[in-house]
């Protein structure tokens, strides 16, 4: 495993201490969670982007369209 040393304002500092104790994680706990969901985001996209270079825009409209349709029927069941 590997160390990384990173510079934060103090009060980002405090902040990020304040939100791992409200967790129940330790600090190094926290940034190694936020560090897994911005690679995960980033390979999201990333994938994403590759598919849309070789996909059908129509379709992929179509299932957008699908998709905001579902939310919205989601959003009026509750």
């Amino acid at each position: 495993m590997a160390t990384l040393t990173i510079r934060v304002p103090d009060a980002t500092h405090e902040r990020l201490k304040r939100l791992a104790r409200a967790r129940k994680v330790s600090v190094n706990k926290l940034i190694e969670e936020f560090s897994t969901a911005a690679l995960v985001e980033f390979d999201v996209e990333t994938r994403f982007l590759a598919r849309a270079a070789r996909g059908n825009v129509k379709r992929g409209l179509t299932l957008l369209d699908k998709l905001e349709h579902g939310r919205a029927s989601a959003r009026d069941a509750r």
